[in-house]
């Protein structure tokens, strides 16, 4: 569509880790596309989404949780991620929690400084807050720190304002054409994809048991017949994070794989046959040249 009255633009969801950006990104679009865990900093990459409803497109970058912490390269590569997409966004949807205000909240608020793009502050989790009238004087307190454009209360695991948030983001989008096709929904690979779903059960199903030192790579993507053939290897940076993941018996390794074989079954809508294998790199989240392959 590229009639000079449809609105297309890219739209940031930006925030510390944890308050809920993945979450929001994937309920946005109704379909998963940002892996998600309650444990922070699951979300490695800028992943893109695409809403298309009428004359409008939002393209949304989903964003890591900008933290102190950048004492290995990953952690750096991340946060650099985070500055990077600021540079070249048309709205700024900025994720906070509950009550919740703290350091890491301001270090995001500290990067959006020197914007000159709309930002939509949403608190989020407010199902969670045990007393509600202590949200209003809390959306006052925080407006005071930033001119936000819109302050927008939400629950995005019942669903609670997200059509609020839509229509508001779409009043702050330029008028052009579509970017993408109107069924497109991310710019991210199904091989992609393949990685993230597994890396998620790894992350979701073994929590605090592995540090952040975890990722996967697929050696094998292809379609035969009606079946789709994955071929996942799981790269940890110790012995014994190996002997984790594989599990007693083999059984975590053999729960990973089903849990994410159901999930790219209904990703990729065809019948899947994956086979995971974990591998010793040591020093691979250290090594920002093999990271930024990995990104």
């Amino acid at each position: 569509m590229t009639d000079v009255t449809s609105r297309c633009g890219f739209v940031a969801i930006v925030g510390r880790p944890n308050v809920g950006k993945s979450t929001l990104l994937n309920h946005l679009l109704g379909q998963k596309i940002s892996i998600t865990s309650r444990k922070p900093q699951t979300t490695r990459h800028r992943i893109t989404g695409v809403y298309t409803e009428g004359n409008t497109q939002l393209v949304f970058v989903d964003t890591p949780g900008l933290h102190k912490e950048q004492h290995k390269a990953l952690n750096r590569l991340m946060n650099a991620t985070v500055l990077d997409v600021l540079k070249d966004v048309d709205v700024v949807l900025f994720v906070v929690e509950r009550l919740v205000f703290n350091d890491e909240d301001q270090m995001v608020l500290d990067a959006l400084s020197g914007i000159k793009v709309p930002v939509l502050l949403l608190i989020n989790k407010i199902d969670q807050i045990d007393r509600r009238e202590k949200l209003l004087p809390h959306m006052e307190r925080l407006s005071r720190l930033y001119n936000f454009a819109e302050i927008i209360p939400l629950a995005v695991l019942n669903g609670h304002n997200l059509d609020t948030v839509l229509s508001c983001v779409k009043n702050y989008l330029p008028e052009g054409g579509f970017l993408y096709p109107e069924d497109q929904i991310t710019d991210r690979s199904s091989r992609f994809l393949a990685a993230e779903l597994i890396r998620e059960k790894i992350t979701r199903q073994l929590g605090d048991e592995l540090p952040y030192e975890v990722t996967v790579e697929i050696e094998k993507f292809e379609q035969q017949g009606a079946v789709l053939h994955i071929h996942g290897l799981i790269l940890v940076d110790k012995a014994g994070q190996k002997q984790i993941i594989i599990g007693r018996d083999g059984e975590r390794l053999k729960s990973i794989g089903t849990a994410a074989r159901l999930d790219m079954e209904r990703a990729f809508e065809h019948k899947v046959m994956l086979n995971l294998w974990v591998k010793v790199k040591s020093g691979w989240a250290d090594d920002e040249r093999a990271l930024q392959s990995l990104s």
